[in-house]
């Protein structure tokens, strides 16, 4: 199965060590933390392992952790850039990629936050690692097209998207699972959504296969956008990856058929609206296995994992041909779960031992960053919230 050899091999940490961006995160079940560089085209394998397990694991509350991460490193709040979130699985220590933006250049950082609410910055080149380079990692010159909006003249924001190369989406998500990592991101050729699949340790070989997806909002086959966030999930009696795309389809892929070369067709089962996943975090909510699922532009989603059993795959004769946008009748499509209350956006979530979340909030009135820990079965806090719970009056009439 791990077919492909390596342009870059593998190596170990007697090599200095050379990361130039802290992307996505992701941890194995012992704790070893995986760190995606897409400026280097590779994935960093840090040493964590080790680590006491936690009699209980307490929520942890942070309020404007942007500017306390920006203390600790000696920078202003506008000079952070934070890219992803994951718990360690046995210490629930909580670490934060970010980029520190400088005068003349950016630089890696991960932080870590201790279950008292200690922020430090971790110190990378004290710990054991190993690196494993990605094949078919695309240019660095091809960028993205800016659009604006219908007739109106595009903004400077909306230039600036011009001068992001596809690179950037090398590495989107990883997932641990059973011995190997498995790697979402795009490649360098016009069949860019790719999968790539690794043992770990890492031994200097890795798989990848190109994934086209029926996308029903959009009304095509696509083979460019990559896959946002995903899980893996025992579904039909086998393991099945589940993943997201932007605008917003879900897509189930059986694992066997991830192997080098493969031009996989993804099974389309649901579409829950225009936006883009941001992240996918798998609980366990009264005995049932769930995703938790988190967009950029709408509520999270509850998705319970029995509910994608023998769920239907979509294809372009199901639906009246041409896009389709929320208020279309078809929308949303699926085994869609629940649209779940959360007060604010969460850019980054993260399960937070067995009962809660762990989530970088923005405050929708205040506009502050926020680290909150939430129960899973409510993930929110309700202080943007006046209600008729928050009336004297209210628990005057309770009691009588």
């Amino acid at each position: 199965m791990l077919a492909t050899t390596l342009a870059m091999p593998a190596f170990a940490q007697d090599t200095p060590l050379d990361l130039k961006f802290a992307g996505a995160l992701e941890f194995s079940d012992t704790g070893t933390l995986f760190v995606g560089d897409n400026y280097n085209g590779a994935i960093y394998a840090f040493d964590l392992e080790g680590a006491a397990a936690l009699e209980q694991v307490t929520p942890v509350n942070i309020l404007s952790i942007d500017e306390k991460i920006a203390d600790v490193l000696g920078v202003g709040p506008s000079a952070l850039a934070i890219n992803d979130m994951a718990v360690h699985p046995v210490s629930a220590e909580i670490y934060i990629s970010l980029t520190r933006i400088g005068n003349f250049e950016s630089t890696p950082a991960i932080m870590k936050i201790s279950q008292t609410g200690k922020i430090e910055l971790l110190d990378l080149a004290s710990l054991d690692f190993q690196k494993q380079g990605l094949n078919h990692y695309p240019d660095q010159e091809t960028t993205f097209r800016p659009r604006g909006l219908g007739q109106n003249p595009p903004q400077a924001r909306d230039l600036a998207k011009g001068d992001i190369t596809l690179s950037s989406l090398a590495i989107m998500d990883m997932e641990y699972h059973d011995g190997e990592l498995f790697v979402s991101g795009v490649a360098f050729d016009n069949f860019l959504s790719t999968l790539r699949r690794m043992s770990y340790p890492f031994d200097g070989a890795q798989s990848a296969a190109n994934v086209e997806m029926y996308h029903i909002s959009h009304d095509q086959f696509e083979t460019r956008a990559p896959i946002r966030a995903m899980s893996i999930q025992d579904i039909d009696g086998k393991a099945q990856l589940v993943a997201a795309y932007t605008c917003s389809p879900l897509v189930l892929i059986d694992l066997d058929d991830i192997v080098d070369g493969a031009q996989i067709a993804a099974r389309t089962i649901m579409d829950y609206g225009n936006g883009q996943p941001l992240d996918m975090v798998s609980y366990s909510f009264q005995g049932n296995e769930m995703l938790f699922l988190t967009s950029n532009s709408r509520g999270p989603q509850a998705i319970p994992i029995n509910g994608l059993s023998n769920a239907k795959a979509y294809a372009p004769e199901d639906f009246e041909r041409g896009g389709q946008m929320d208020l279309f009748p078809t929308m949303p499509v699926g085994p869609v779960g629940k649209a779940v209350m959360f007060d604010g956006m969460s850019l980054h979530i993260d399960a937070l031992g067995d009962g809660m979340f762990v989530s970088m909030t923005r405050d929708m009135f205040t506009g502050s960053l926020n680290l909150d820990s939430n129960a899973n079965m409510f993930p929110n806090r309700l202080h943007n919230l006046v209600a008729e719970f928050d009336f004297p009056q209210y628990w005057a009439a309770k009691a009588e």
